[in-house]
């Protein structure tokens, strides 16, 4: 047999595996509402390829290519216990197991580390949380997305209503079309039809009802059913603890801001501060895209380095906010066209940081360029530390922090030389460590992180939603702390 020959027989070999991890990767999510990661990357609703690519990605962080060979054991594992919902990290099994040196077989092993999930100690499916998004924007339809995808066995998050103004002509045809099919993050995976006599949109057997209202003092959500749901906000038309209180109507038990809050509303990063939430808030935002992406790994190098100071200058794509042509806008600069300029603006991030990390007595500023791309903006945090380091630490402790830390959902890690920013689109984490562009002085230091600001913060957003609602479930094995 030749090399070629070889390669493909080998690459046949692994797509057959993938395909029979596909079948146990949905029994378990459908039947048990468990979540099947690798290296903090759902493979549920996964093809043969993404499931061997994302094997493959893994060495981008640890140097090695796992192997679906490596990971099927303990897959295969985990069907024989009686395991209530979670999140498995079978690729962190993997990897551990292998530094394990007590000869335990990989069932052992898998019945060990995932122990707080099984017999006893399993968390029962929770009631399933019902979900209504005010405003069906950018945000608004990934969001829609995300809680289609995640609904699992019908016991998680279920978005049961959408409330927007009513456009003219064909308004609810016009908006499941915007949900089926967009220009960046391409097509929806499943099926939506309309039903315009009952005002609803069903994608993938999911009911939506779409509620017309200019006031959100006139709905009352019990009279099509809802009730005890978390709103989320993503017009951004109010932000204070005011206005957003105007959502608290009979059906409605907490709001979401998916923008900065101002005042008093917490403004929450999921992996930082999220655990700080009262039971008892009702109103909480989700901060920016900008301010996730930058404080998950301000909170990492704060940890290990110490921050005296820092400053972000974010490289952001433009938005809906701004204009297409020149026209009139309220700021000065945003009135120019969008997709011909790069606009220098405000940003709302650096401020931000002191919500979300009260603990940190560093000084942070901040400013934004919006330049002519649809997706993906990039940070750049300049910091200067407490200690000296260099470059090779810093790189080697940011990608630990990527694989098995608790901030492994948030921080994610590249070293591809040739990585630009539409390669990011679609990125489920709040921000990527580039390490190629990293750079590293004595104590200075100046990290380069990418983010998709539309769907890797709305990625964020369920997280929060699914923390204050009762659905987050524990992650095994557990993170390095």
């Amino acid at each position: 047999m030749t090399v070629a020959e070889e390669s493909f027989t080998n690459w046949k070999h692994r797509e057959e595996i993938a395909e029979a991890m596909i079948p146990i990767i949905g029994k378990l999510h459908r039947e048990r509402d468990i979540t099947v990661l690798l290296h903090s990357r759902s493979l549920v609703n996964k093809s043969v390829v993404s499931i061997l690519k994302t094997h493959r990605f893994a060495r981008q962080i640890d140097g090695e290519e796992l192997s679906v060979t490596q990971t099927l054991p303990f897959l295969r594992a985990l069907t024989t216990l009686d395991l209530g919902p979670s999140q498995i990290d079978i690729g962190m099994l993997a990897a551990t197991y292998q530094a394990d040196d007590r000869g335990l077989s990989e069932e052992e092993f898998t019945a060990e580390a995932v122990a707080g999930a099984t017999g006893d100690n399993k968390i029962e499916c929770r009631a399933p949380r019902d979900v209504v998004l005010y405003g069906f924007g950018r945000i608004g339809r990934l969001l829609a997305r995300l809680l289609i995808e995640k609904t699992g066995s019908g016991n998680g998050l279920r978005l049961r209503a959408i409330v927007v103004r009513r456009g003219a002509g064909q308004d609810l045809v016009k908006r499941a079309s915007l949900l089926r099919r967009d220009s960046v993050h391409g097509q929806f995976q499943g099926t939506i039809t309309v039903d315009e006599a009952n005002n609803k949109i069903i994608a993938n057997g999911n009911e939506i009802r779409v509620i017309y209202s200019d006031d959100p003092t006139s709905v009352d959500y019990t009279a099509y059913g809802i009730k005890d749901a978390i709103l989320i906000d993503n017009t951004g038309r109010w932000r204070d603890r005011e206005g957003l209180s105007k959502h608290l109507r009979p059906g409605i038990d907490k709001v979401v801001l998916t923008a900065p809050g101002k005042g008093d509303v917490p403004n929450v990063v999921h992996g930082v501060n999220h655990d700080a939430i009262s039971s008892d808030e009702r109103i909480l935002s989700c901060a920016s895209c900008t301010t996730n992406a930058i404080v998950p790994p301000l909170k990492a190098m704060a940890d290990e380095y110490g921050v005296l100071r820092g400053h972000v200058e974010t490289v952001h794509s433009f938005t809906n906010d701004q204009n297409l042509l020149d026209n009139y806008h309220q700021s000065d600069r945003r009135g120019r066209s969008a997709p011909l300029n790069m606009v220098i603006t405000e940003t709302g991030a650096a401020s931000a940081v002191a919500k979300a990390l009260p603990d940190l007595d560093a000084r942070i500023t901040g400013s934004s360029i919006r330049v002519p791309v649809p997706d993906v903006s990039i940070a750049i945090l300049s910091l200067r530390l407490a200690r000296e380091t260099n470059r090779e630490e810093v790189l080697d402790y940011l990608r630990n922090v990527s694989l098995s830390s608790p901030l492994k959902r948030q921080i994610d890690f590249i070293s591809a030389p040739d990585a630009v920013s539409s390669d990011f689109i679609g990125s489920r984490h709040a921000s990527i460590v580039d390490a190629g562009a990293t750079k590293v002085d004595g104590d200075n230091a100046i990290l380069y992180l990418w983010y998709d600001n539309e769907f890797g913060y709305s990625c964020q957003v369920i997280r929060v939603v699914q923390h204050v609602s009762g659905v987050e479930y524990p992650t095994y094995p557990a993170p390095a702390v």
